[in-house]
């Protein structure tokens, strides 16, 4: 599950809950409702697949809005051999519980290897699940796994997994 099946994941997903919940209202399928914003501090390993075993940190801000069930989240990443990703997308938060939940990711981003890893391009997609825990005081913890690659845009598209301890502060 390591190919873009969490972005299409979060898009049936959204869509349903949009058409089922946000569309009847007032403010419209993607009217626009005030969240939490959130700075989420992460580190974690890149698994082995294509390549190498690395160290990977991960700030992602959260804006304090969402339009119809999907937020938006800037993100920020750097791995061990300095390979930088930077990039802007949607989130959509599945709660389980009152303290437990999933939320799916799919953001486009910009990939520089600077001589680590080649994800063929600079155009790369990372998309991905957590499965955390909210305590009262809004922070969140979770562990996440998430894949970049370049959605077959270039010639080679080798792709990279990682999976993160992912630590989310309210700042409001």
């Amino acid at each position: 599950m390591a190919d873009g099946t969490f972005a299409v994941l979060m898009l049936v997903l959204g869509l349903t809950d949009m058409t089922r919940n946000h569309c009847g209202t007032e403010t419209g399928c993607f009217g626009r409702s005030d969240v939490t914003p959130r700075v989420a501090f992460s580190g974690g390993e890149v698994l082995e697949r294509r390549a190498d075993p690395a160290s990977e940190i991960y700030l992602r801000y959260d804006l304090g809005h969402k339009r119809g069930p999907f937020g938006s989240a800037a993100g920020l990443s750097i791995g061990e051999n300095g390979e930088t990703w930077i990039g802007f997308g949607q989130t959509y938060k599945i709660d389980i519980s009152d303290r437990f939940f999933a939320e799916l990711h799919s953001m486009p981003g910009l990939y520089f290897d600077n001589g680590g890893f080649d994800l063929g391009g600079p155009i790369a997609f990372r998309s991905g699940v957590e499965l955390g825990y909210e305590n009262r005081q809004g922070w969140r913890f979770g562990l996440s796994y998430d894949h970049r690659s370049n959605a077959g845009i270039y010639d080679e598209n080798p792709g990279v997994e990682t999976v993160q301890f992912r630590v989310s502060v309210p700042t409001r």
